[in-house]
């Protein structure tokens, strides 16, 4: 199909747009990201709780003045939703994490390398004691609580796949913003490695939601039905992660 001239013209404006626009509010600027979509309807700002990034959406034909201009009219709706967002955690020591709900501190334990693991100090607190050179710390932090998960969710996969009659093919970790878990038509799964922050009803929720994926490929009432009769606690696993699951995004 030929394209026509005005299709031209539009195009090559999209591409000339900058990634990222600057909107000020006060005495603080906010860096918004601008996203054209051919699905939206119309101009919308959204701040992520996961990533706290601030997105402007714009429909493909809306200038960007006037998506700039929205933005600037709605920096106090930034600005406030910006400031309602958790602190952001980082895996370094002293600091707190949770593992399967319950209160870690993170301690560089010694400098001589040696394995990641959970004990207790002087006081009697949980701790993750991590070994080895201390700019490694959040990355053997983060590797240990990658294995915690991919053991979890191994365990419970194998429960759900033998309750439900449907092999698993494999199991992926990701570390997704927009889901905390998947299923392809090959039988792959792939969850968040955060889910082991999470109270440990809510990882094993995820495993079985995914494992009903194996029957039903999709979110219809004979797949919750499914869900429910493998996992009763799936109403409580979903309350928890509507409440709260924004907040395992905190830990960097």
């Amino acid at each position: 199909m030929r394209e026509t001239l005005f299709g031209l013209i539009a195009r090559r404006d999209t591409e000339s747009e900058p990634d990222h626009i600057a909107i000020a509010h006060r005495e603080t600027s906010y860096r918004v990201r601008l996203k054209r979509s051919a699905r939206a309807r119309r101009i919308s700002l959204r701040v992520s709780q996961a990533s706290g990034e601030v997105v402007l959406s714009m429909p493909e034909g809306v200038s960007l003045d006037r998506a700039v201009a929205f933005a600037r009219a709605h920096g106090g709706w930034i600005a406030s939703r910006v400031a309602r967002l958790p602190d952001r955690v980082a895996l370094e020591h002293g600091a707190p994490v949770p593992l399967r709900d319950v209160p870690h501190r993170i301690v560089h334990w010694s400098r001589v390398r040696g394995p990641t693991r959970v004990t207790h100090d002087a006081a009697g607190q949980a701790i993750i004691a991590v070994s080895g050179p201390q700019e490694f710390v959040a990355k053997r932090v983060r590797e240990f609580l990658q294995r915690e998960a991919r053991a979890d969710l191994t365990d419970a996969v194998a429960r759900y796949t033998a309750a439900l009659g449907r092999p698993a093919r494999r199991i992926n970790l990701r570390d997704t913003r927009s889901r905390w878990g998947s299923c392809t038509a090959r039988g792959d799964l792939s969850f968040s490695w955060r889910l082991i922050l999470a109270p440990p009803m809510v990882l094993d929720y995820l495993a079985a939601h995914e494992v009903a994926h194996l029957a039903e490929m999709n979110h219809s009432p004979r797949y919750w039905a499914i869900l429910r009769d493998i996992c009763p606690h799936t109403d409580q696993a979903e309350a928890w992660l509507k409440r709260h699951g924004s907040g395992l995004h905190r830990y960097a």
